[in-house]
């Protein structure tokens, strides 16, 4: 025991060693990150908050709706506003602002954000109604809610985006990686997304952060909405990069569509495994055939 208690004090020492050399990856700014746990548990509760009829609660019981939703917000707000001044110091625009002026900050940031969950509600009811009506496969509307998962990462895409367009950085994409990590769809926070938006089937599906997406548009497994190139980095930021889909258009699987300038028409439709790079015409079909992009309206 004594020889091992020897070995990992030598451990302990040499690794403490390697933090003492300047790198990105140090602990020295050990409790200036958002807690993850805690930021993951304010999504859940926020998912609760918007489907209250398909989650119960585990170690209390409720009686009505009105208490179990006051119980919902308080702890939301209460760990937001917690959250958000440790997020809102990792931007330089509040790097020098005072502890008081960014916790005042963070309350005026949370009661907005929470003001806004009627609207996410509203706009996920239409993704519900898509995703039924588009899928022959649904039972019913609460199979599309407790079971896909395109639903969900749909779900916390809305959520996530109400909170970037309010400048809070790194806590959104804490929201939709976790929504990738449980479902395989990556949608940035920052993507645009109108209303009756479904994802059939899901996973592999990578939407980027300057995407435009109209209304009653249909995604299926596989589809990446991305950047045309990366190369420039950082000097990129803030650049629209990825594409704008117009209403009513289809992208099957496989497709990809990239960079800032191409425009998917309305109502146009993407075939499996398409490679666009160009803007495709409003009621054009785009299809690979035989290796061979085929084109036509």
């Amino acid at each position: 025991m004594a020889q091992e208690n020897k070995e990992i004090k030598a451990l302990t020492s040499e690794i403490l060693k390697n933090y003492q050399k300047p790198s990105i990856i140090n602990p020295d700014k050990l409790f200036e990150q958002p807690d993850r746990e805690a930021v993951n548990d304010i999504l859940d509760k926020l998912v609760k908050i918007v489907f209250p009829a398909f989650y119960r609660e585990k170690g209390y019981r409720f009686y009505n709706i009105d208490s179990r939703l006051t119980v919902l917000i308080e702890d939301v707000y209460y760990n937001l506003v917690k959250q958000i001044p440790i997020a809102l110091r990792q931007s330089s625009e509040y790097e020098n602002v005072s502890d008081e002026d960014i916790a005042k900050k963070a309350e005026e940031i949370t009661h907005e954000f929470l003001s806004r969950i009627p609207k996410v509600r509203d706009l996920v009811e239409t993704d519900v109604q898509a995703s039924f009506e588009g899928d022959p496969a649904a039972y019913n509307t609460n199979e599309i809610i407790l079971c896909y998962p395109g639903l969900r990462a749909i779900t916390i895409s809305r959520i996530a985006h109400e909170l970037f367009t309010l400048g809070v950085p790194l806590i959104p994409r804490m929201w939709t990686e976790y929504a990738h990590s449980r479902t395989g769809i990556d949608i940035h926070p920052g993507a645009t997304i109108g209303k009756y938006f479904f994802i059939d089937h899901g996973t592999g599906i990578v939407i980027g952060e300057t995407t435009i997406i109209g209304e009653y548009v249909k995604v299926y497994q596989g589809v990446t909405i991305g950047a045309l190139s990366t190369r420039g980095g950082q000097s990129l930021k803030g650049t629209k990069r990825h594409p704008t889909i117009e209403d009513r258009v289809t992208i099957y699987a496989g497709a990809s569509i990239l960079g800032g300038e191409t425009v998917i028409g309305h109502d146009a439709v993407i075939g499996s495994n398409a490679f666009i790079t160009s803007s495709v015409e409003p009621n054009e079909r785009v299809s690979m055939q035989c290796c061979q992009e085929q084109r036509s309206k």
